[in-house]
């Protein structure tokens, strides 16, 4: 008797109502879509970041305002929201930098990249921008 795998499934139209919901995507897989979302959210986010530097550098009043800004509010936009815009651009820059820095490894050592490395690495990667970005998420937020 012999034992033969388990035949694997072939995807090759996938079928967005079926196949995605029990498709499993890979860790690295994830990691990398969120490289590419955590870039579109900094380019998107860029007139705030524009917004913020000028604000805080320009005077001694409008750096009030731009403190004013992350506690009372701006405008209609309540100040735990602006906080909220400033976490996610802190998280995509965070993760943009960990996953890039993991895509540099790869390129530079794609030899010997083997598929737990990817798995391994991804999840690493995971873990260090959610942990930085709690750590500074919660300086925001004046936690300490």
């Amino acid at each position: 008797m012999t034992d033969q795998a388990k035949p694997r499934p072939e995807f090759r139209n996938i079928n967005i109502f079926k196949d995605v919901r029990t498709y499993r995507l890979p860790w690295a897989g994830k990691v990398s879509i969120l490289h590419r979302v955590s870039g579109m959210l900094m380019f998107v986010l860029l007139p705030f970041v524009f917004w913020m530097f000028d604000t805080s550098l320009s005077s001694e009043i409008s750096f009030a305002t731009f403190k004013g800004a992350f506690n009372e509010g701006l405008g209609f936009v309540p100040g735990w929201f602006v906080k909220l815009a400033a976490l996610g651009l802190i998280w995509s820059y965070l993760h943009h930098l960990c996953a890039g820095v993991r895509h540099l490894m790869i390129d530079m050592n794609h030899e010997r990249i083997t598929k737990e490395w990817g798995a391994s690495s991804a999840i690493v990667t995971l873990v260090v921008s959610l942990g930085l970005t709690v750590i500074l998420g919660a300086k925001l937020f004046g936690l300490y």
